[in-house]
């Protein structure tokens, strides 16, 4: 994953909020604003992009996006809870259609059990209540590429937001099923009536 692809994610993302007047915000913590960075490293992205928090610690994702001290402490700053918090007070705060977090380890440290490096959380909120989740596990491939990695991830699932609800797809029939054999039908036959002999 390259610069090129953050930008050309990046320009496409915008076009499509700029047709469906849509606004994002961002919420990061891993990568450090690189999302909003990328964002706004497109000529006329201010009429889209409304803001972006970088909330580095435990004490900025609380105070900034109020994130509960309980969901960090049982769950941990790098988590589906956390990220999905972030992404709903981002959304509430900057009163924005569409708003994305990232939470997780970059490296080289951090790692715990069960949480290693490379392991990224990340959420993407709409205003009419969708909300997606995704993990992702881009393992020890240096903090600069799952940092890079992260941002392209971002704009997929903002993107994938952005174009609204899906239509559920109906189901498919197959044409054998459609297609009922005809069952050839017998002909009933009629009873036939048998004449009595006549009476001497």
């Amino acid at each position: 994953m390259s610069g090129s692809d953050a930008r050309a994610l990046s320009r496409s993302l915008l076009d499509l909020c700029r047709m469906r007047k849509l606004t994002i915000a961002t919420a990061e913590s891993c990568t450090g604003g690189l999302v909003a960075g990328a964002l706004t490293d497109i000529p006329g992205s201010s009429d889209v992009i409304d803001r972006g928090f970088v909330t580095y610690s435990n004490d900025a994702k609380r105070m900034m996006l109020g994130v509960k001290a309980t969901t960090l402490a049982t769950f941990g700053a790098v988590s589906k809870e956390t990220a999905t918090a972030m992404a709903i007070g981002a959304l509430e705060k900057a009163g924005v259609d569409l708003a994305v977090s990232i939470t997780g380890i970059a490296g080289p440290g951090g790692a715990t059990p069960g949480k290693p490096v490379g392991l990224v959380h990340f959420a993407v909120a709409a205003r009419d209540g969708r909300i997606l989740h995704r993990e992702c596990r881009f393992g020890a491939i240096g903090r600069s590429a799952v940092r890079q990695r992260s941002v392209v991830e971002a704009l997929r699932m903002l993107t994938e937001l952005a174009r609204g609800p899906q239509a559920p797809a109906k189901p498919r029939r197959d044409a054998t099923s459609r297609l009922r054999p005809r069952v050839a039908r017998t002909a009933r036959r009629s009873p036939v009536k048998r004449r009595r002999p006549p009476r001497a």
